[in-house]
């Protein structure tokens, strides 16, 4: 099973197709996708790259975080599950002061 790595302090312009590049140093890449704003499609500087196995991911994060890619220093680490949402339009509880 592959193991998913966050990568933020991204610029804006760089491609799913530079970022494959880049973490291919470290092993075999099985995806990688930055992430863009749907309504404009660009780029919110973060992204995520999924390597074959654990030993690429851990190479990955010893050979490239904190290292500068085109005048910025990676942030790269291990992804985090996503926080649940809330129903409540971004609220974290429920209101109960209704009259």
């Amino acid at each position: 099973m592959g193991k998913k790595l966050y990568v933020g302090n991204l610029l804006y312009e760089v491609s799913d197709e530079d970022l494959k590049e880049l973490f291919s140093q470290a092993g075999n890449v099985v995806s990688a996708t930055v992430i863009r704003f749907r309504d404009t499609g660009r780029s919110k500087g973060f992204g995520f790259v999924e390597m074959e196995n654990e030993e690429g991911a851990q190479k990955a994060v010893d050979m490239l975080n904190g290292q500068d890619h085109k005048g910025r220093k990676l942030v790269v680490s291990e992804a985090r599950p996503p926080r649940p949402r809330s129903s409540f339009g971004g609220r974290s509880q429920e209101r109960t002061d209704y009259k």
